[in-house]
């Protein structure tokens, strides 16, 4: 994940569609969202655990919250995308999420 402006987090975070904190104590420790505009489109982003806590299965436990509410709230015909990071790849492969290519490509446009 990429870092973002205090500006930029500040005006985005309280627009997702769907938060995931993981706390240790009053600590954020990891964190997960969907964005998008509620009915025709989603995106799953800002996957991020600290690095003192990665591989202790908090990554999945972020995704299986995620993937429940995509099950629970988006519907069917909705199209719920998402960028992977290196190997991120087979963790989200763990709750369905597919390579598109060659059908289509992800593309970016980089400011």
């Amino acid at each position: 994940m990429s870092a973002k402006s205090t500006e930029a987090a500040a005006k985005g975070l309280p627009n997702s569609l769907f938060a995931v904190q993981v706390l240790l104590g009053d600590e954020v420790v990891g964190m997960g969202r969907i964005i998008g505009d509620g009915g025709c489109f989603f995106q799953v982003v800002d996957i991020a655990v600290l690095p003192a806590h990665q591989g202790k299965g908090l990554g999945k436990l972020i995704m299986r919250e995620i993937r429940q509410f995509i099950d629970s709230d988006v519907p069917e015909s909705a199209y719920v995308s998402l960028i992977a990071d290196g190997q991120a790849q087979d963790l989200y492969a763990q709750f369905g999420f597919r390579h598109t290519a060659p059908a289509s490509v992800g593309m970016a446009l980089k400011r």
